[in-house]
């Protein structure tokens, strides 16, 4: 999902996640609400395939879903919008953004 004006570069956020996960689903409604205020692109990416446990491996991920902005680690488990809101008001490419 990418938002905003297409002259905004987007921040990329990686989600990785597992099938029947609560945390997961919530996680994908949080950031379609996020990517009304925040021009991002995001990559949901099954914690069973290869790149998925990839990630896991090297983020030592404990909880699904887990969250990469830009692939550094964000969070596992439940996504704290405040803080991905912060993160992303602070992000050199969304200068003027709501948050």
């Amino acid at each position: 999902m990418t938002s905003s004006p297409a002259t905004r570069t987007a921040t990329l956020i990686t989600v990785v996640a597992s099938s029947g996960c609560h945390f997961c689903l919530d996680a994908q409604d949080a950031l379609e609400e996020i990517g009304h205020d925040f021009p991002i692109q995001v990559t949901t990416i099954d914690l069973r395939s290869g790149e998925g446990l990839r990630l896991a491996q090297q983020f030592r991920a404990s909880m699904s879903p887990f969250v990469l902005v830009d692939g550094r680690f964000l969070s596992a488990g439940r996504l704290p919008r405040g803080k991905l809101r912060a993160l992303l008001s602070a992000h050199p490419a969304h200068a003027g953004s709501a948050s």
